[in-house]
């Protein structure tokens, strides 16, 4: 059996703690493994670790990589050249497992920002889809309805095969009224867009459902490299896997699932599975709250204080504040969007941002010039790169820094600093036991991220 992880996603839902760089699958939201390891780990229960593969997009490919990495090493992530949505995202990881492992096995496909505790609840679920995979069906996780939720699509079920439910036809989110309709008839599903086949038959329905991406991904060669050509995946319509398969193939069929299940879609749902308090109250960080009732209010640095108020989410990050209702925390959404729109970066990336070697935090950016507090965590460094259109100028802090500049090796201790021009070849190092923290100010007329160009570097993103 393999694995196929789908692991992009935008952001949008979680913002602040969210960002369209850093979305919700690389979040902490459930203990010390981010949802995207989660996924990972649970698959991972019955499935071998090589089996198992993830596609992302380029934006967060490093990202992905580093954090399954820490689970294991040789994971295989696909990276998308730009964002077309689920269907060619899962045509491009068939095709890889074509060519690469055996066509003829089950392969399950999950997204990678769902919770889901019960392992082996799941596990169970799988197992019951086992015998209709086999015998040439797509078999879809769907999920029973506990209220009228009108935020997810529904699958309508009639009939048995196999010892699970035939799907008549999927539907699309709906009005309340219709929602109140589904749970009392009893046959509609929650669609969780979790579901396994055979790799022959999904591409065999591609080939029949959705020909534009289906001549395209035979043009791909995975044979020497993992690199999903440009040229051909922009060639792809953007279009989910529901819409380009699921809802007009006649192969599909329902397994309930077994296990809990969110897809932690709002805030309201974080609060819904989070542990409380005996006021109601889910509390994340140095949170004062007096008379404060059924609110989830969460702070990664700053202390925030609380005082007589109810159903409110509060999120606090270092650039931004959310404050709202619990029952319109699917408005959030609507926030980034403006956010976006506006071309305000605080709808992108945090000011702190993760990376392999450490970790750097973003002080003060005007035009012309960006200042930065960066650490190299013990026995890490930072890629050989250069930048085409900026300087920078680097102040050691705490620790010391070993710096290769254009070839050649430099000590620095606390006090000490060191240029870095424009087109010349660099990396920050730490090959010592405490951590290393630079000031570091880039000037130039374009600075930006992307302004990299990698020759060396250890986490293989050259």
């Amino acid at each position: 059996m393999y694995g196929i992880i789908l692991a992009g996603g935008s952001g949008s839902r979680l913002w602040p703690l969210s960002r369209e760089l850093y979305p919700k699958q690389l979040l902490k939201l459930d203990g010390e493994l981010s949802l995207l390891q989660s996924t990972f780990k649970r698959l991972n229960s019955f499935i071998n670790s090589e089996d198992i593969i993830s596609v992302t997009n380029i934006k967060h490919v490093n990202d992905v990589k580093f954090q399954l990495s820490q689970i294991y090493k040789e994971a295989v992530v696909l990276s998308e050249p730009m964002a077309k949505n689920t269907a060619p995202a899962i045509a491009v990881s068939l095709e890889y497992l074509r060519q690469i492992k055996n066509p003829e096995e089950i392969v399950i496909i999950a997204p990678s920002d769902h919770l889901i505790k019960d392992v082996k609840a799941f596990e169970k679920t799988v197992k019951e889809g086992i015998e209709a995979a086999e015998n040439g069906y797509i078999v879809t996780f769907g999920i029973q309805p506990v209220y009228p939720e009108t935020g997810y699509g529904y699958i309508k079920t009639d009939g048995d095969i196999y010892g699970i439910k035939k799907v008549e036809r999927f539907i699309e989110k709906p009005d309340i009224e219709s929602a109140e309709k589904y749970i009392l008839e009893g046959n509609y599903y929650w669609n969780g867009g979790i579901f396994m086949a055979k790799v022959s038959v999904l591409l065999k329905e591609f080939e029949k459902y959705a020909p534009e991406i289906y001549k395209n991904i035979l043009r791909l060669d995975f044979q020497d490299n993992i690199n999903i050509a440009y040229g051909i995946f922009e060639q792809m319509p953007s279009i989910s896997i529901d819409y380009a398969v699921m809802e007009k193939s006649d192969k599909i069929v329902l397994s309930k699932l077994l296990s809990d299940w969110s897809d932690l879609g709002s805030w309201q749902s974080i609060y819904d599975v989070s542990k409380k308090d005996r006021e109601g109250n889910v509390l994340e960080g140095h949170i004062i709250a007096e008379d404060v009732r059924d609110s989830l209010i969460y702070s990664d640095k700053k202390v925030v204080a609380a005082i007589g108020i109810s159903d409110v989410v509060l999120i606090n990050t270092e650039d931004a504040v959310l404050a709202c209702s619990k029952e319109s925390s699917q408005k959030v959404k609507k926030v980034f969007e403006k956010l976006k729109n506006e071309e305000d970066k605080s709808h992108l990336v945090h000011k702190t941002v993760f990376r392999p070697w450490g970790w750097y935090t973003c002080l003060a950016e005007g035009k012309g010039y960006l200042t930065k507090i960066i650490c190299v965590t013990p026995g890490q460094k930072l890629s050989v790169q250069s930048h085409s259109q900026r300087s920078e100028h680097w102040v050691v802090l705490e620790g010391k820094a070993k710096v290769i500049l254009d070839g050649k090796e430099l000590y620095f201790e606390q006090g000490q600093s060191v240029d870095i021009p424009v087109k010349m070849k660099h990396s920050l190092q730490n090959p010592y036991n405490e951590e290393l923290r630079i000031i570091e100010v880039q000037k130039g007329e374009y600075i930006s991220e992307d302004d990299i160009i990698r020759y060396e570097d250890v986490y293989g993103r050259v």
